[in-house]
């Protein structure tokens, strides 16, 4: 990994993007303090786990309810 700072960032964007784009991780400085990376750009999955998701019996089990969801709540939480 490289440490450049913003003044040398400036004068040479296409160079770093360039190490960035083939592979190389670049921390960029502001008086010696880092302030932002370079990274090599990593396309996101076509799918996630999120959208492959299921229900567990347990939950699909349960009823729904229709209606206030405020007074399904307090009258759940007064029953206890």
């Amino acid at each position: 990994m490289g440490k450049i700072s913003i003044r040398d960032l400036h004068l040479r964007t296409g160079d770093w993007v360039r190490r960035a784009a083939g592979g190389s991780s670049v921390v960029v400085t502001d008086r010696g303090r880092p302030v932002a990376s370079l990274v090599p750009y990593e396309p996101m999955p076509e799918s996630t786990p999120f959208g492959a998701r299921r229900l567990l019996p347990e939950f699909t089990a349960l009823s729904r309810s229709s209606g206030d969801a405020t007074a399904i709540i307090s009258e759940d939480r007064d029953r206890a």
